[in-house]
This record gives C-alpha cells, structure tokens and sequence, in this order.
C-alpha cells in the first residue's frame, strides 16, 4: 500500500513544475490504472504494512477518490485557460487526494482522525479560493464551524479507547473489552461522522458549500466527502456494539424521515445546484439507515450507494455547471427549454437523473434494493415512509429533467450551444463506471 502512497505523494510534488495541469492528470490515471492492476482478495486485508494497509471497503474508495479526482481537473479546463493559480488549485487537488488515500488505507484510529479532518482544509481552499461569489466565506464558515464542533469530541472518544485498550490499531483492539455503555460515548464516536454524512438536521452546510463552491470543489464533496462519514461509520460501529440496538434505532427513524422532508424540499428548490445538493442528503439518509441496521445486506447496500452516488451527482454537478458556463445562471426558470439550444445534453441529462432516481442499470438500483431489504426486515413499520421517499425521489429528478429540457426558454435566447468534447469525454467518464459496474457488484461485495 506504500508504493500507492508515495506515488500519490510524488503527484503532489509535480504540481510545482511548469505546465502541470494535463501532467498531474495522466500522472493520476495511471495510479488508476496500477490500482486496478492490484491483485485484490475480497475475504482479506492485503498489502499490510504497519500503519497502511487495504481491504475491499477501503479498495473501491481509493479507486473512486482517484478516479473523480482526475474528472475533477478535466472539468476545471477554465482554470488553466485563464491562467488563475494553476499550480496551487492542481497542487490542492493533489494534497487532496493524498489526504483520502491515506484516510481509506489507514489502520490507526489516532491517524485516521488526522488524515479525516485534515482532508477538510483542501477543500475549504477550493471553496474560497476558486468560488466565484462573496458568499463563499459564509459557506466555509458554515463547513468549518459544523465540523470544528464534532471534531475534539470524537478526538477526546479515541483517547478514552486508547485508554481503555492500551491500542489504537484497529484490528488488535478487542471490542468485547471495551466498557462502553455510555450514551455519550455513542453520540460522540458518531457525531463527526454524522456531520460528514450529512445526517439530517446537521445538513446545512452542504448545500451552502455546493452553491459557492466551484465544480471541482463541488464534484469531490459529493463524489468522496461524504462517503467519508460512512466509511468512518463502518470502521467505527463495532466499537459501539454494546448500544448499537438500543440507540441505531433513532437514528435510523430520524434519516427516514428526514430524507421524505428533504426530498419535498426539492420541489420547492429554483437553483439547480441546490436542488441537486439537497438529493444527496436524501440519498446519504437512506444509506445511513441501511447501514445503522448492522445487516449484511444494509451494510452492503449502502456501500454499493456510497459508489454509484459518488459517481452519479458529480456527474450531475458537471451538467448543472455546463449550464452555468453558457448562460451564467443555475436557475430553474432561466434554463428551461434547453432542449432547443443544447440537444446533445439532453440525453445526458435523462441517464444521469435516471441513475439519481434509482433506473436500471444503474448501480444505485442494487443498493436501494437492498437497503430497502434490510430496512424492511429490520421494521415493517417503514415500508411507507421508504415508499413515499422512494416515490419522491423519482419525482423531483423527473420534475428536474422536464422543467430544465421542456417548455420555452424565458431568456428567448435562440443560440445553439455548442459542447466540447472534453466535456462530453467527463460525462462519459461519469456514466460508465456507473453503469458498468453493476455486471460486476459481486466482485464489488464478495
């Protein structure tokens, strides 16, 4: 696992050479590549060191944090074009993605918590450093400050375990030693976690991040940031196995019921990046409630959704921000009727908010599948409320695609747009993985 990070720290070092912009990218696509090239056991941690090491959780995380990371600079061209700070916005991204890769394949607790919050720094610089209004220090504030609060909590939680088991490897920790009944251990343990999700009622800073952030930041926010608060959740909950059944069942009904709250929130939404802000809290509220169920199925259904989610609203992020770029607004209203001026999107738009609402092929299908499944089997109860928010989600991504494709365009601009095929090559890129890796969810999972 070193030889991985010492590449990724070696991109990092490339940022500070001349005309680094398209080198950093083939440098990030050929780690892809020697990852994929990795043999991998699915029943096993392999390539084991004394701090690093790889599991098949922590493998497709590392894959993804490459892989959207390299869109992310393919999609930034107009960075490079106008020559703003180019080696410092490549050299975030890159300090960026070495930040992720050793938060997925770290084994210490006291580590992971650096490398956890310290991942929040670059993506703050991206939002006040590239975002284009003034509100923008508001939103980092609101990203700072909401995860500030949870952090030293958490940080003092791994202490008391250090405390307790004299060890912070993970995997030496006996669990069934630790003295846990301790409501506030619980709340504490999960609360940075919940943050980075985000959980309902501690969403707020999302979708104030995303509408100041450029498409960068507000591609890795969706596509990686908050799978971060799952993935930490996984490694974590065992610790807390003593209260999971007595105190998991707030929270599951508290991300239901959210997640039908913030899916009507959506109809009501007039800008488009908000609109699609707010459905990745919907949908991070029914994989938090899949994986609260501490199932096999809930488990694995909300790591296949921690995927096709990261996978599905950056690309959605990417069209909003086509849009933005062409006729400066993001509002609803204003960017009706595209099918007129920008036909070759129109096909884009349906297969991305097809995958949003769960379609076949898409490899959200399988993942709500299954956290329905488990969340069913965990309480009946749930059946409507998973109905109505299921049935909600469908709805304001369709309500989405006709009210931006169909209709007259209230600007009577009678352009035609043209697209490039750069961008045509990120939206690509998006859809594949997305829809291809639903023939190999059983390499993903077992």
């Amino acid at each position: 696992m070193m030889k991985f990070i010492f590449m990724s720290l070696s991109v990092v070092i490339l940022c500070f050479m001349k005309n680094v912009f398209w080198m950093v990218q083939y440098m990030l696509y050929f780690l892809m590549l020697l990852l994929i090239l990795m043999p991998v056991s699915g029943y096993l941690t392999f390539n084991l060191s004394y701090i690093f090491s790889c599991d098949i959780i922590s493998y497709f995380l590392i894959l993804l944090s490459v892989w959207v990371s390299g869109l992310m600079i393919m999609a930034s061209f107009k960075v490079n074009l106008k020559n703003f700070h180019v080696s410092l916005f490549v050299f975030n991204i890159s300090f960026l993605l070495f930040m992720l890769i050793c938060t997925f394949s770290t084994l210490n607790l006291f580590m992971f918590y650096l490398f956890f919050e310290g991942s929040l720094v670059p993506v703050l610089l991206l939002i006040l450093g590239w975002g284009a209004q003034p509100e923008r220090i508001q939103a980092g504030f609101y990203l700072l400050f909401y995860t500030m609060v949870v952090s030293l909590p958490l940080l003092m939680g791994i202490f008391f375990i250090y405390g307790e088991v004299g060890s912070l490897m993970i995997y030496m920790i006996n669990w069934g030693d630790l003295s846990l009944n301790s409501v506030l251990l619980y709340v504490v343990m999960l609360g940075a976690f919940l943050v980075k999700i985000p959980m309902f009622l501690v969403h707020l800073w999302l979708p104030k991040a995303h509408l100041e952030a450029p498409i960068s930041g507000s591609m890795i926010l969706a596509g990686i940031m908050l799978k971060l608060g799952g993935y930490g959740i996984i490694r974590v909950l065992k610790i807390l196995s003593f209260l999971n059944m007595s105190f998991n069942c707030y929270l599951i009904v508290l991300s239901m019921l959210g997640g039908l709250i913030v899916s009507l929130m959506c109809f009501f939404q007039s800008d488009m990046k908000a609109l699609v802000a707010y459905s990745s809290v919907v949908h991070m509220g029914l994989m938090l409630g899949g994986l609260l169920t501490q199932t096999c199925w809930g488990v694995s259904g909300a790591y296949l959704v921690m995927i096709g989610h990261g996978l599905c609203s950056s690309g959605l992020f990417c069209l909003v921000n086509l849009n933005y770029e062409r006729l400066f607004s993001r509002n609803l209203i204003l960017n009706s009727g595209m099918m007129s001026m920008m036909p070759s999107l129109s096909l884009w738009w349906f297969m991305f908010l097809s995958s949003n609402m769960a379609a076949p092929l898409s490899l959200n299908l399988l993942g709500e599948v299954m956290l329905i499944t488990s969340l069913v089997a965990w309480s009946f109860t749930l059946m409507g409320l998973l109905g109505l928010v299921s049935f909600f989600s469908a709805g304001y991504s369709l309500y989405l695609f006709a009210f931006v494709q169909q209709g007259v365009n209230s600007m009577n601009l009678n352009n035609y747009y043209l697209i490039e095929s750069r961008e045509f090559l990120v939206l690509l890129l998006h859809w594949i993985p997305l829809n291809m890796m639903f023939l190999g969810v059983d390499y993903i999972l077992y």
